[in-house]
């Protein structure tokens, strides 16, 4: 056998670098960088190695390790979950930082391999600085926190322990069911050790898109539904998009005459125009696509994993007789609230399913139904995009001027707040892809950072980042990340001074306003936050827009531009779009000395009894 002696850290990046998958017929890198920040756990070892194969393999500095995380994450889902990225930190802090971006990873089932830096695995200088001491296990740390949001974890103790874990990890990273992040914590004096690693360890491996085939039996079943079905209803979730099924499944329901919604994950890929895509369903639903979910019987869900918002916390589907079916190439998902599974790739199962329908259609009324209901609610829906020239206009308003100004092959980046539920109502996408909105786990701080991954995956596409104050104060760092790499955003920062998404949950469950809105927090004085200056500050170029017509014309400046570019408009914390929508499952308080909370505490009891699960 045919050795090579290198580090650990050396080994780790050849293997990386050696990865390619094919897309379309063309091998590109399966990874297509590292992001970096270094520390005393990975600076000597993992950045000695990365800069020897910075050309194969790029090396991206960011400014926060949470963030940097959030783009690598926003560029696999970007790219399909076809390629991806890998994070290193430190030790301590700047692996802890990457947790809660391991959380989104995990959630929304997308790859993303991170390399924090661990204590030294030979345990002599212990403890060393930042490392995390529990007094009755000696094999903890800090990097431990990682193991509940990661698909697979390894500790890498030794040098040769690297040639398992890493084939165990692109296994896990390009599996359509197991698809997730990874960790692998690198003992920092391992990082440095030499071993003889196998010549053939480092072979060029090419990845390809594994279609997982539906069982027949399952398609029969599911096939055996439909056909019954009276007042069948398609959701779209994001598996769609994974899967490249989206003009599958828009011929399918066109064929079937079966109106389809999509989830946030999988908006964009049913066509905006099309009579039987109804947008949004759920809690942040339109008008249309609720009402025809509360009296479907047969319920086909494609890539979703039915969360509560998609389904009014389980009292959306009104219809006793109601069925489900869960097509996912996840068996964990497919089987959610009873439904029955199809497991398998999206384009694949849809495949099956048509053929096992023969001539089957839903009744005509059914359909023509649904078209009707979806042309009341874009005129319902216009009425709220539409400026009104108020001195604070709401979050819609904005969305509005920016539909009205953009160009179909856009990218609007979200993640947190009211601003996720207005998108879902109202955003009409242009083309797939082409709605990049993180709602599995609502991180708030996704925004900017997402949106340069999404820029890195789809550089020929304008990217535009829609954030609120409060986001932008927790995470604004990647900014300057944007400039420094060359990955222009637009970014439009909606200004209502506070948290107004939970200031309005807060009073709808009968609270009073308090700590939400900078007003209602304890204060000596409101700070006057210049966005603008900020912004600058970072890098980038930023105007404030005072009018709807203003940041109309900012808007088309900015497209113009070649780097990032701000643009900051005031708005209603208060105004949002009641039309549509669903209720959600908010605990509210049994006991309370305020009288609002009672009524909502019995509002809650009523609508409690709408839920329907398990049966």
């Amino acid at each position: 056998m045919t050795t090579i002696r290198l580090t650990a850290a050396q080994a780790m990046v050849r293997f990386l670098s050696a990865q390619r998958v094919e897309i379309e017929g063309v091998k590109q890198r399966l990874f297509e960088g590292v992001f970096a920040i270094f520390g005393h756990g990975n600076v000597a070892g993992l950045g000695e190695a990365l800069y020897a194969a910075r050309e194969s393999l790029p090396t991206y500095r960011a400014h926060n390790e949470q963030a940097m995380a959030h783009a690598a994450i926003a560029f696999a889902k970007a790219s399909r979950r076809r390629r991806m990225m890998a994070c290193t930190t430190s030790i301590g802090p700047g692996a802890t930082n990457m947790v809660t971006a391991a959380a989104v990873a995990q959630v929304n089932r997308l790859p993303v391999l991170l390399i924090p830096g661990d204590v030294f695995a030979n345990r002599r200088p212990d403890p060393v600085l930042q490392q995390v001491e529990d007094f009755g296990d000696g094999t903890v740390s800090a990097n431990d926190c990682f193991k509940p949001v990661s698909r697979y974890f390894d500790r890498i103790a030794r040098p040769e322990q690297i040639v398992p874990a890493l084939n165990r990890a692109v296994a896990v990273l390009t599996d359509p069911a197991e698809c997730g992040p990874v960790t692998l914590a690198f003992c920092q004096d391992v990082q440095t050790e030499a071993y003889d690693y196998p010549l053939s360890f480092f072979d060029e491996r090419v990845h390809r898109r594994r279609r997982i085939a539906p069982d027949p039996r399952e398609v029969e079943e599911a096939a055996a539904l439909l056909k019954q079905a009276k007042k069948p209803f398609v959701i779209c979730g994001g598996g769609v998009l994974y899967s490249d099924a989206e003009r599958e499944l828009i011929d399918f329901c066109a064929k079937r005459g079966v109106p389809v919604a999509e989830t946030q994950a999988g908006k964009s890929a049913t066509p905006a125009d099309h009579p039987l895509a109804m947008g949004a369903v759920g809690v942040t639903g339109t008008g249309a696509a609720n009402g025809l979910a509360a009296q479907a019987d047969v319920i086909l869900g494609v890539g979703t994993r039915f969360a509560d918002f998609i389904t009014g916390s389980w009292a959306l589907f009104k219809n006793p007789d109601r069925r489900f079916i869960g097509v996912n190439v996840q068996p964990f998902d497919a089987v959610k609230h009873r439904a029955s599974p199809v497991v398998g790739d999206a384009r694949t199962a849809l495949a099956a399913l048509d053929s096992a329908l023969g001539a089957w259609k839903a009744p005509r009324s059914w359909s023509d139904g649904a078209a009707k209901a979806k042309a009341e609610w874009e005129a319902t829906a216009a009425r709220y995009t539409a400026p009104t020239n108020a001195l604070a206009p709401t979050d819609a308003e904005v969305l509005g001027a920016l539909m009205r100004v953009g160009e179909t092959s856009d990218v609007v980046v979200c993640a947190a707040g009211g601003l996720p539920g207005e998108l879902h109502k109202l955003w009409r996408a242009g083309a797939p892809l082409g709605y990049h909105v993180e709602y599995g786990y609502s991180c708030m701080g996704y925004e900017i950072a997402g949106g340069i991954g999404v820029k890195m995956a789809l550089p020929e596409r304008e990217v535009v980042v829609v954030v609120g104050d409060g986001s932008y104060l927790m995470m604004n760092s990647e900014i300057a990340t944007s400039v420094m790499l060359a990955r222009k955003l637009i970014v439009v920062v909606l200004d209502n001074r506070g948290f107004g998404c939970i200031n309005r949950l807060q009073q709808a469950t009968g609270g009073a306003p308090f700590n939400n809105l900078l007003r209602d927090a304890r204060h000596e004085t409101l700070p006057a936050v210049d966005f603008v200056a900020h912004a600058r500050a970072l890098g980038a170029e930023a105007v404030k827009a005072n009018s709807i017509a203003e940041l109309e014309a900012a808007f088309k400046q900015a497209r113009a531009a070649d780097s990032t570019q701000v643009i900051v408009i005031d708005t209603d914390p208060i105004g949002s779009t009641d039309a549509g929508g669903f209720w959600w499952d908010v605990a509210v308080p049994a006991v309370s000395e305020r009288k609002e909370v009672g009524a909502a505490r019995s509002a809650y009891e009523h609508a409690q009894k709408l839920q329907r699960v398990g049966d």
